[in-house]
Formats: structure tokens, C-alpha cells, sequence
């Protein structure tokens, strides 16, 4: 034993390498994460401040959305990036209520930091966890208020909900109307019957300059592109459309060549071929009745020249997806070779026509075959004022989208989360063992989010909060949430303040589950970071200074 003492400490790591273990390791994941819910958590609910973010380009972002904000921050800290984590999965699952998720973690880790300084096991508190969130979902199916897609009166109250507090508030009803009437195009029935909401549907064509009135919706596609030639037509009816990832232009060689012109007689012969190469194309697709082409690839002047005396209007270098688009609403398909066409590849659309956006052009197809394509030309002032406009209606679409497939609704303002924090403490009564200790640590980090709605809207938190316990203590008080307008406490469901079941039932289960997985991190090993080789004078990469 002596010459094993006398050998000193045994390195396993390389040097440079850093290990944190224990109450410190729990701690340092703890503060980290608590900081990121904190960089958000003054962007909560109708009154909440936005962010600026700016990049190492540049660019700048202003908005208040929660996962927008986390994924521009350049976070390098483990446990932070797992709550960022939490906003992504929150966002995938339902599009809403990022900054709750990511609020609840960190206040649920704030809770678990006091009671490991009581001395409570990690593992209790992992267990307690889990029992509470088990029972806080269950009562929140119980709070559920059914929805159909007939409610249309209802679906333009939850978009309305998840416009509030964005930049895009001040056209929140004419939004939430251009939203339902989306969703209602949109929406097809499964095989069971079910109504389902495709939103690969819909496309948003952002447009800065002019006013927010002046957004509209097109049932068919719109395409952020001209006809490609002035001698074209500006408007078609009745137009056999074709959509393809292929170009009217000169076939190349599939090998490496090089012509050597002896004479003008040579060259004009070259230039014959290339000629008679572009004109086959275009009366190949003119005899089988095309009367407009959308492509991924080029359509030289030559080309255009012969499709503007057929009568043929073209777009070129257009994006796949809208190529794919095209072909769906028309009922046509995609080619990719012109040998190969026939009359099955060919849609049909009632009219096309190139419109003036602003100082731009774009082109419309309507009276489309697929009627549930949908497009949606979006105006602002500003590009970021635009910008913000846009995730607030992608907020919206998905929380209008998720009430109609899961059929349920919750009260916003808070309600759930008061309510569920009174029946927790409840239900810890009932519960033997530490794990009592961690459910109460759950109810009272749910009171964080009516806290952070008074707070951010400058009222007493301590106030609304005794004001919100008092009524859902009372009969038929449970779906009373925050008015952050008037500082008082009102009936959710009648104030038309309503969300979709599934944006609290995610943020629970996203939230405890990084949670519990942060708490079972007792030792953080970090590999020593790689430096680049100094150069002949002490500068990087071989440059001195």
C-alpha cells in the first residue's frame, strides 16, 4: 500500500481536461439553465418586451419569440443547450408556447436547487417529478373544452391568442380570419374520417412596403417571380401548365469537346444546330397543347422567342418547392426529360396572370385542380416588421392546426397553471415520503408563469396571484386567468383567451424531461479544447503578428 501511496495520483484524461462532479456539477447545470430561461422570460404573454439579436454578419432580428431567440443566442454550455432543446421540441411538436416550456424548466431547476440544499436526493426529486407531472396531465384533460372545426368562431379566438403579444397584435383579428380561412381550405379527411391539416399546403410569399391590410389570401399558388419575357402573355385562362426541373436551352455534350470554326459558313451552321435543338423542344411541348412552363432551369432568349410566338408564358429558375407546387395544384407531375412527356404530365389551371406587388411582379395561378393549395401574399412596412408577421402566422397556423386535429382547448392567461399548482399541493398531501416535498417544489414553480404575466405587464405579481388563487379556490372559478390589460382576474374561456390542450400538455412533458435528465448529471467531464499550432512567431496558423 505504501508504494502504491508513494506513486502519487493516477491521470486517466488528458491533461487540460476538466471534471466537476457532485453538489457543484449540479449546481453549475442548474445556474446555466436557469439563465437561459431567464434570457426569455420577460418576452412572456401579452405585454412581454422583444429581443434584438444580432449576428457576426450583422443582421438583426428583433422579435419576442421564444425559440427564435434561443436558437439565434450562441449558447455553448451543455445543460443551457439542453433547454434549448426543450424550445426546439416544443416548436417541432405544437409551434406555440416555446417561452413557457423553457420558463417552467427553469423555474422547476431553481425549485430542485433549494431542495438539494435541504439536503433531498436527486432521485426523490427525479421521482417526485415525474408523479407530478403524471397527475398535472391528467388535470389538464380534465380542464379541456372540446373544439371542432365548425367552431369557426372559436378557431379565430385561439389564432387570435397566439397573435397577442407579437408585433403583429395591432392586426390580430384581420390575421386571425386570413388564418381559420387557411385552415379551413386546407383541411382533407384521413382515412379514418378525421380532419387532418396539410400545412405543406400553404406558402407565405412576404412582401416589405405597404400595410398589413393589404396581405391577401390566393387559393392556388403564388410564385415571388415574373414572366420571364415582355413579349409573353400577362394572362392566361384555361392554361395546360408544365412543370419540370429541365431547361429550354442547347443540349452539351456529355464530353469535353472543343469546335474550331474555319469559316463564317461553319459558324452559321453551329449556330443553325443550336437553333434547331431549341426550337424541337419548344414545338414538342407546343403540340401537346402546353401553354405555360414552370422550370427549375433556364429558358434562353432563343427559347423565349419561340415560346412567345406559340403563345406559351415561362418562369424559369424557380425553386423546387414551388415547382412541386405547380404540379400539385394543377394535377400535373414533374419531368425531368422532354422525351418522355405525355398528356398524364400536364395540369391544369382556371387562370394564370402576373400581378404588381409593391415595385415587384408576381404570378398567380387559380382555379387550380387541388383547391387546398393555398398561398399567402403577407404585407408590412419593414422587413422586420414583416418578418415578425410571419412567425406570428406560423404560431397561429399551427396552434389553429393542432386544436382541430386533437379536438381540444384549454383557457390561456394562466388559468391552467393556477389551477394546476392549487390541486398539486393537494395531491402532495396525499403523497408519503420526499417525493411530497418535490410535487409542492412543481405547484410552486408553475406560479412563475401568472407571475411573469403581472410582472411583465407591471402589476403586482403578489396581488394577481392571491387575486387567481382566490377564485379558482371558489365554485366554477378554474378557467379564471390574468386580464394583463386591466389587472384583473377574468373568466378565459368567455374573454375568448383560449390555446390548444396540446401547448401545456408538451410544455410539461418537455419541460420535466430535461429537467430530470439534468438532475441525473453528477459529473461533468469536459475534453481539453484543441488549439491550432502557433506559427514561427507566436502567431496562429504560421502568420506573425
Amino acid at each position: 500500500m505504501a508504494q502504491e501511496a508513494a506513486q502519487g495520483p493516477i491521470y486517466i484524461m488528458k491533461e487540460g481536461s476538466q471534471s466537476t462532479t457532485g453538489r457543484d456539477a449540479q449546481y453549475n447545470n442548474i445556474m446555466a439553465a436557469m439563465a437561459v430561461a431567464g434570457s426569455v422570460v420577460s418576452t412572456l404573454g401579452p405585454k412581454g418586451m422583444d429581443k434584438m439579436l444580432v449576428d457576426s454578419t450583422g443582421d438583426i432580428v428583433v422579435t419576442n419569440d421564444g425559440v427564435t431567440i434561443l436558437r439565434k443566442m450562441d449558447i455553448e454550455h451543455p445543460a443551457a443547450k439542453m433547454i434549448v432543446e426543450v424550445a426546439k421540441t416544443q416548436d417541432a411538436q405544437v409551434g406555440d408556447g416555446t417561452t413557457t416550456a423553457v420558463v417552467l424548466a427553469g423555474e422547476l431547476l431553481k425549485q430542485a436547487g433549494i431542495l438539494l440544499e435541504r439536503n433531498v436526493h436527486p432521485a426523490a426529486i427525479i421521482k417526485g417529478y415525474g408523479m407530478a407531472a403524471k397527475k398535472a396531465l391528467e388535470l389538464i384533460d380534465d380542464m379541456a373544452i372540446k373544439v371542432s372545426e365548425k367552431d369557426v368562431e372559436m378557431l379565430r379566438k385561439i389564432a387570435g391568442t397566439s397573435f397577442t403579444g407579437k408585433d403583429s397584435e395591432n392586426a390580430r383579428e384581420f390575421l386571425s380570419d386570413m388564418v381559420v380561412k387557411a385552415v379551413a381550405r386546407m383541411m382533407e379527411k384521413d382515412s379514418k374520417g378525421n380532419y387532418e391539416v396539410d400545412t405543406k399546403n400553404f406558402v407565405l410569399v412576404k412582401k416589405a412596403g405597404g400595410e398589413v391590410a393589404d396581405s391577401k389570401i390566393v387559393e392556388g399558388v403564388v410564385i415571388d417571380k415574373g414572366i420571364v419575357s415582355f413579349q409573353m402573355p400577362r394572362k392566361l385562362k384555361n392554361a395546360k401548365v408544365l412543370a419540370m426541373e429541365y431547361g429550354f436551352d442547347a443540349r452539351d455534350t456529355k464530353l469535353d469537346a472543343e469546335y474550331k470554326v474555319k469559316s463564317n459558313v461553319g459558324f452559321q451552321a453551329f449556330r443553325d444546330e443550336e437553333d434547331r435543338q431549341v426550337r424541337e423542344q419548344v414545338e414538342r411541348v407546343a403540340k401537346l397543347g402546353v401553354t405555360a412552363v414552370f422550370t427549375t432551369q433556364a429558358i434562353n432568349d432563343l427559347a423565349q422567342n419561340y415560346m412567345a410566338k406559340y403563345g406559351i408564358i415561362g418562369l424559369r429558375r424557380l425553386k423546387r418547392s414551388d415547382v412541386d407546387r405547380v404540379a400539385k395544384a394543377s394535377g400535373g407531375q414533374v419531368i425531368t426529360n422532354l422525351d418522355d412527356i405525355s398528356q398524364i404530365d400536364i395540369g391544369t389551371v382556371g387562370q394564370i396572370e402576373e400581378i404588381d406587388v409593391g415595385d415587384d411582379k408576381m404570378t398567380v395561378l387559380t382555379g387550380c385542380k387541388d383547391n387546398n393549395v393555398i398561398s399567402f401574399i403577407l404585407r408590412a412596412p419593414t422587413t422586420h416588421i414583416v418578418d415578425e408577421y410571419e412567425r406570428g402566422i406560423d404560431d397561429a397556423l399551427h396552434a389553429v392546426e393542432t386544436s382541430i386535429k386533437d379536438g381540444k382547448i384549454v383557457p390561456g392567461g394562466a388559468a391552467v397553471e393556477t389551477e394546476l399548482s392549487l390541486r398539486l399541493r393537494q395531491y402532495a398531501a396525499t403523497v408519503q415520503g420526499k417525493e411530497q416535498l418535490s410535487i409542492q417544489a412543481f405547484a410552486d414553480a408553475l406560479e412563475i408563469i401568472p407571475k411573469a404575466l403581472a410582472m411583465n405587464a407591471g402589476l403586482n405579481a403578489i396581488d394577481s396571484m392571491i387575486e387567481l388563487k382566490t377564485k379558482h379556490g371558489g365554485k366554477g372559478g378554474r378557467n379564471f386567468g390574468l386580464n394583463v390589460y386591466t389587472g384583473k382576474s377574468v373568466d378565459m374561456v368567455k374573454a375568448g383567451v383560449v390555446e390548444p390542450l396540446r401547448i401545456k400538455t408538451q410544455a410539461v412533458e418537455s419541460a420535466v424531461e430535461a429537467v430530470q435528465m439534468i438532475l441525473r448529471i453528477d459529473d461533468v467531464l469536459a475534453a481539453t479544447q484543441v488549439k491550432p499550432p502557433a506559427g514561427p512567431q507566436g502567431g496562429p496558423g504560421g502568420y506573425g503578428m
